[in-house]
């Protein structure tokens, strides 16, 4: 018997989450990126290592859904947007972070780390959207991390100028971060089909505003 879907309550670029019940959620993929069985596999993996990641039932997902414990709490950036967390927090918290994640054995990157894919819960910040994740490098992490908060700061919208700072903060003490790891993290961008023509466009002038940081 297969997993009943309750209302809709969150979408992202590539997937929608519904409610299962107060304990579980159900994340659907709207076309075949990514695979969610590999995806619970990682998640799964590093939490075994005590990362702060949602439970999955791993015998109720597939390759497009993907089961997982209900976390109570807003996003870093629906917090920030609160005025529940200022922009140079959220940058320590996100290089904490990534830190932390690279001290665990086997090299898994997230890839994907910003404030929409961090939930800060009562417990504390949990991770989510491991659908990029890998075994590699930890500078390419920190140049998807950087990259991806750099794209919005050039962009000149509303988070312009609080991207900004966040990204200062990540940097901070970036020593992981490679000249390798954030070309990488440009290219993979410009390939990412979820990219609009307008961000792809930006990436030059967030890479200069990365190397202006560091």
């Amino acid at each position: 018997m297969g997993i009943i879907a309750g209302r809709l309550i969150g979408s992202g670029r590539a997937s929608d989450v519904y409610e299962i019940d107060e304990a579980w959620v159900l994340r659907r993929a709207r076309d075949a990126y990514g695979d969610a069985l590999a995806e619970a596999a990682v998640i799964e993996r590093v939490r075994g290592h005590g990362y702060p990641v949602p439970r999955v039932r791993v015998e109720d997902c597939s390759s497009t859904e993907l089961v997982m414990e209900r976390l109570h709490g807003p996003t870093m950036l629906g917090a920030f947007a609160a005025g529940r967390i200022d922009a140079a927090e959220a940058g320590v918290v996100l290089a904490r972070l990534l830190r932390r994640l690279h001290a665990l054995p086997g090299r898994v990157v997230h890839l994907d780390l910003h404030p929409d894919n961090v939930m800060l819960t009562p417990a504390g910040p949990y991770v989510i959207d491991w659908a990029n994740a890998e075994e590699g490098d930890p500078g390419l992490d920190w140049g998807m991390s950087a990259v991806i908060l750099a794209q919005v700061a050039v962009g000149e919208e509303t988070f312009a100028e609080p991207a900004r700072a966040m990204l200062a903060a990540l940097l901070a003490d970036a020593s992981s971060l490679t000249d390798d790891g954030l070309a990488e993290a440009r290219r993979r961008r410009a390939a990412n089909p979820t990219m609009s023509r307008r961000e792809v466009e930006l990436l030059g002038a967030a890479e200069d505003l990365i190397r202006s940081l560091i």
